[in-house]
């Protein structure tokens, strides 16, 4: 960042850590929201808590300043810091609650930690500092290392110190670090340990920020759902994606592990429990504070859910908007088709070309056949000689289908149903087995016909020959009925 004349002037103008620095009152806002937020960890307080907090520490400060000293409420005081020019708190109310609550805005715990620094410190160590920042550079060399040889290389010398160390405490040679390496260390520690809190709150802000826009463009869009969800993911996802978005989920994902909790507080433990780290007084949250990144990962979750719920809701109103649209549509054309019901239009009101289109396909064309000339011999035909038997013309045997349908039809008229034995009893067999047939083939084309395979009917039938002048046959098959 450039830190010319008209950036810093711009910051000293509009950015609320440096109005706070520039406020009369920023001794007693600095010190009380930095013990009442930042001190214990407390992500948000109610309005009621934290105007009571304030009116003590107010009525502290009049027993030493005067009574002039601070003349307002605390709750004008409360309201008048989180307020959008000053933007030191944030006033927002829980769903389903109707009582205000209080969050500190990272610009805020900027200051407040920058104005921590500025205090004398009996002890500054740089040791610790050197070697992470070794480590660091440590571990991009290796990191970004493509060449298989030289980690190989890397990692064999790495074990061959891990091998060297080990053969030492073996023999007796333990290294132990000193009470000042032990306190360099350990205040190195809690220093990133309050800038993680610090920068949970500036990534919850962030997408607290991209919340309040998705809630302006859905009170504002016209457009489709498909652009604006587009356009919202889109945001989303550069959040996400960007690398405080990538180490946030990276941090919160080794974090997640129960393994890794359970050896942070093991480790914790340990560490607090020697003497050079006691003599420090550390914070009685310090045992904690692994606990404490947690529960404000946990805002920042819940925030990125609100923004999903926000969303679905959008999503859940249009579509509610859009079928309301449709039946208010379908209601129209039902009151006007009532209104127009009892008047016909005159002359013709509609054209329809055809039903269906006539489709015809390429392959679907007949190829051409060439025509056959057929060849007429000039022949003479002499049947004087020649006998021939015209009787086999007249024997044919042709059933009248139609007929035994009329049959069936009148049978149906005043029954629901009729077996096929009662029909050959009212209008005998005349051609025999062809005719009977023919009825079972009119039950299956014609007529709804039913089969019990389980009761036989025998059908009779005479049949009249020039050789044998009566002739009794009979039929055994399943009642065939035909149902009307």
């Amino acid at each position: 960042m450039n830190l010319d004349y008209t950036t810093l002037d711009a910051l000293r103008t509009h950015h609320p850590a440096w109005r706070l620095l520039r406020s009369e009152h920023a001794p007693l806002i600095a010190s009380f929201l930095q013990r009442a937020f930042i001190a214990p960890n407390v992500r948000a307080l109610p309005a009621a808590d934290l105007a009571e907090a304030l009116e003590d520490e107010l009525f502290s400060l009049r027993e030493r300043l005067g009574s002039d000293a601070f003349p307002k409420p605390a709750a004008e005081y409360l309201n008048d810091w989180a307020s959008q020019e000053k933007s030191w708190l944030r006033k927002f109310y829980r769903q389903g609650s109707d009582e205000a609550q209080f969050d500190l805005t990272p610009a805020t715990e900027k200051a407040i930690t920058w104005l921590g620094t500025l205090t004398e410190r009996s002890f500054v160590g740089t040791e610790s500092r050197l070697l992470t920042l070794f480590d660091l550079l440590k571990q991009m060399s290796e990191g970004s290392q493509a060449d298989p040889a030289r980690r190989m290389a890397e990692l064999q010398a790495r074990r061959d110190e891990i091998d060297a160390e080990m053969v030492r405490v073996q023999g007796g040679d333990i290294p132990l670090l000193d009470e000042t390496a032990l306190r360099d260390r350990f205040q190195q520690f809690m220093q990133i340990a309050r800038e993680l809190l610090g920068d949970f709150r500036e990534v919850e802000h962030n997408f607290r920020q991209l919340d309040r826009r998705v809630r302006e463009r859905i009170a504002l869009w016209e457009g489709s759902k498909g652009e604006l969800l587009a356009e919202i993911m889109g945001e989303r996802d550069a959040i996400a994606d960007s690398d405080q978005g990538r180490s946030f989920r990276a941090f919160w994902d080794f974090l997640m592990s129960s393994q890794r909790q359970e050896e942070l507080s093991e480790r914790l433990e340990e560490v607090l429990s020697l003497p050079a780290v006691r003599e420090l007084k550390p914070d009685g949250r310090t045992r904690r504070i692994h606990y404490d990144w947690l529960e404000a990962g946990e805002h920042t979750q819940r925030t990125v859910a609100q923004l999903s719920q926000q969303l679905r809701r959008f999503l859940d109103d249009k579509a509610w908007l859009e079928n309301r649209r449709i039946m208010d549509i379908l209601r129209g054309i039902e009151s006007k088709a009532i209104a127009l019901r009892g008047q016909t239009p005159a002359g013709e009101f509609m054209q329809i070309a055809d039903t269906a289109a006539d489709i015809e396909l390429p392959m679907e064309r007949p190829l051409h056949t060439p025509r056959h000339q057929p060849k007429i011999a000039d022949l003479a035909l002499d049947l004087d000689d020649l006998e021939i038997d015209a009787s086999a013309l007249y024997s044919q045997v042709v059933v009248d289908k139609a007929a035994l349908a009329r049959n069936i039809r009148h049978a149906l008229q005043d029954r629901s149903q009729i077996t096929l034995k009662e029909i050959s009893e009212r209008h005998p067999l005349a051609n025999g087995l062809a005719e009977l047939v023919a009825y079972l083939q009119l039950g299956s084309d014609q007529f709804k016909a039913v089969i019990d395979e389980e009761t036989p009917e025998v059908i009779n039938w005479t049949t009249e020959t020039a050789e044998q002048p009566a002739i009794s046959r009979r039929a055994r098959l399943p009642r065939v009925i035909f149902v009307r």
